[in-house]
């Protein structure tokens, strides 16, 4: 049987996270024609966009309307050729000559497939950076040689350690600028051997460019003889995926349950770690009950085991009630089923973490209503060091402890990213406010008093309420609104309280 032969459930649930050396393959070990998501970050004007164009110039199978694009484009101007162009989609981009958005190119060469995720630089499109750094297997960081490390670099730097990248190239732009000097250079990568020391990165290298002139870009620059290392490219080409390091214990969270319209019910969802075989015993985490694996469909046919990455449907030998944002786990090795975490964040919303407000939290496959979050401290930028507060605002990253409305599956983030990871939820709007990590997921115990979320005429007049106006009748529906909003949020799990 094909897993293309089985039907949901319930189809209303079919909707559905320091090696400084050349030597870097001999550890590594990419294996050939693994495709690389590259993001790029750094701080506004140190070249990204023309850098990952440089590349693309000169690495890729670009198109020749392309190419002819940008030759004109310097004939016009009278300059040299803007490679920035290739990247930058977006009109706004164009105009104000900074990237506001997400660009995703993707490119071929003789060795592997890459696909360039490139970033915002300004701090207040931090959240598009992270959103790219969740999909990333290694990030290139651009400084300015004349600059530095800088404040941003260093946010950067703490948010793709949060959300799991593992391999991280500082590329020390512009180095024409500086005249090519080996002491700069030098200052610049030993204070980024410093910062990267303190998170918890498997790889960090710095490389000399100039991505204008393409300078130790893909290839080997003259000016720089008295760096050995490699090209960025070469560094690239021996990366491996991040799909290639995921081991542990099984987990899987579930996404639906499908049925083939005889007796078959199985489990569909995507093996985030570890190995599973047929006669494996298998846990549902939170309802505790285990059974033994009898099947494993795909679309392209039964398998007697599969691992990381793979999309399956899993038969077990007796039913038990597991529906989306379960977790199937291995019997010998759960995850916890929490009823809370320690965790740190960063967060991306425009408004500042309000304790009265109601937010959810969003795991790989489920949605919990949040009933208290007691932030504990905030993370220094210019010391990397944690300092209580009580406060936190856009671009923070945040320690804090969160007790939930109900049970979820955890595993600590380095453990397990996937189980590991999270996003905050506003409640009322939808909006994704904050992306974290799971430090220690705790019980029942530990859970803190909770707070409750305190429905107020401001955020209401805002939002749901903002056609009524003052009359007798509009003042009633007003209140109408308000407590049949309190009533879905009661419902889901959120403490609510009416301020009308």
């Amino acid at each position: 049987m094909h897993a293309s032969e089985l039907t949901p459930d319930d189809p209303a649930k079919t909707g559905a996270p320091v090696v400084s050396e050349f030597a870097a393959e001999k550890v590594l070990g990419a294996a050939p024609n693994e495709s690389l998501r590259i993001l790029t970050c750094g701080s506004v004007d140190d070249g990204k966009s023309t850098l990952i164009g440089r590349l693309l110039w000169d690495a890729s199978d670009l198109a020749i309307d392309q190419r002819e694009m940008i030759e004109r484009g310097a004939e016009s101007a009278g300059a040299g050729p803007d490679f920035s162009r290739l990247v930058d989609g977006l009109a706004a981009e164009r105009e104000q000559g900074i990237t506001i958005d997400i660009a995703w190119r993707t490119f071929d060469t003789d060795q592997r497939r890459f696909v360039i995720i490139d970033s915002p630089g300004h701090e207040q499109y931090t959240r598009n950076m992270a959103s790219g750094a969740s999909h990333a297997d290694v990030a290139i960081m651009l400084t300015d040689a004349r600059h530095g490390v800088k404040p941003q670099t260093r946010r950067h730097a703490a948010i793709l350690d949060l959300m799991g990248v593992k391999h991280v190239i500082l590329a020390v732009n512009k180095m024409d600028l500086v005249d090519w000097s080996q002491s700069v250079f030098d200052e610049i990568a030993e204070e980024f051997r410093a910062l990267t020391l303190r998170f918890g990165f498997q790889n960090a290298v710095s490389i000399p460019v100039a991505a204008v002139s393409g300078d130790n870009v893909a290839t080997r620059s003259a000016r720089t003889e008295w760096y050995r290392g490699p090209t960025l490219l070469e560094h690239l080409n021996f990366l491996p995926p991040r799909a290639a390091v995921v081991a542990g214990a099984f987990r899987m969270p579930v996404q639906m349950v499908l049925r083939d319209g005889r007796d078959f019910r199985g489990l569909a969802g995507t093996i985030s770690s570890g190995r599973v075989e047929i006669g494996d015993e298998v846990v549902d985490v939170l309802s505790g009950k285990r059974a033994r694996v009898q099947r494993i469909a795909t679309f392209d046919g039964e398998l007697t085991s599969a691992e990381p990455g793979r999309a399956v449907v899993i038969g077990l030998d007796r039913d038990i009630d597991v529906a989306r944002g379960h977790v199937l786990a291995a019997a010998v090795a759960p995850p916890s089923r929490a009823d809370g975490l320690t965790a740190q964040f960063v967060w991306l919303a425009e408004q500042s973490f309000d304790a009265n407000a109601g937010y959810l939290l969003r795991t790989a496959t489920d949605l919990v209503p949040i009933d208290s979050v007691e932030l504990a401290a905030l993370m220094d930028l210019e010391t990397l060091t944690v300092r209580p507060s009580a406060v936190c605002t856009t671009n923070d990253i945040a320690v804090a402890k969160i007790a939930l409305g109900r049970p979820v599956v955890l595993d600590a983030f380095t453990e397990n990213c996937e189980t590991g990871a999270f996003m905050i939820v506003d409640a009322i709007t939808g909006a994704s406010v904050a992306g974290g990590i799971v430090l220690e997921p705790f019980g029942q115990a530990e859970r803190s008093s909770g707070a409750q979320f305190v429905l107020d005429s401001t955020r209401l007049a805002a939002g749901l309420c903002r056609d009524l106006g003052n009359s007798a009748e509009d003042r009633a529906e007003f209140k109408r609104r308000a407590a049949e909003v309190a009533l879905i949020l009661r419902a889901a799990g959120v403490k609510t309280s009416i301020d009308v």
